[in-house]
């Protein structure tokens, strides 16, 4: 796009605009990932839901101003996910204030907590490819050839 140095904008499919995140976004992302799955993990939440659950926080995705993070998680094992994820929403202003002291950031990002869908596509497609007939359509197929050039 012209008349904005410095800056590349592309434009998707229908004329929206994409942007892939920066370096920058990527950085604070994963420092975000970091302290979160560091507070999760010493039990500094004291929300019920949150007591004696292993979460595993998967991703960070920050916003091209850095004000607002949504982290991607899942409990282990998938179980009480529903409430897992309303004990961090509740955990929101706490884990906020905690994010203040640890960020070298101007602001501390606003949170929002989603569940990860990446595990549930994972054993789609694992249970996909165990299925019989992709099975067989994954193995070589030399010995079939062979029995149809004799015939």
């Amino acid at each position: 796009m012209t008349g904005h140095k410095g800056r590349s904008r592309r434009f998707a499919a229908g004329g929206e605009l994409h942007s892939s995140p920066g370096q920058r976004q990527r950085r604070v992302g994963e420092l975000v990932r970091h302290l979160l799955a560091q507070l999760l993990r010493d039990g500094s939440c004291r929300d019920p839901a949150l007591h004696r659950v292993s979460i595993t926080v998967s991703e960070v995705r920050i916003s091209p101003d850095l004000r607002n993070a949504t982290a991607y998680v899942m409990p282990l094992g998938g179980t009480n996910a529903g409430d897992v994820l309303a004990g961090l929403r509740r955990g929101i202003p706490f884990l906020r204030s905690r994010l203040a002291r640890e960020l070298p950031l101007r602001y501390a990002p606003n949170l929002t907590f989603a569940l990860d869908g990446t595990f549930d596509q994972a054993d789609r497609i694992s249970t996909l490819l165990a299925r019989p007939e992709v099975a067989r359509d994954l193995q070589p197929q030399t010995a079939g050839r062979e029995d149809g050039d004799a015939g």
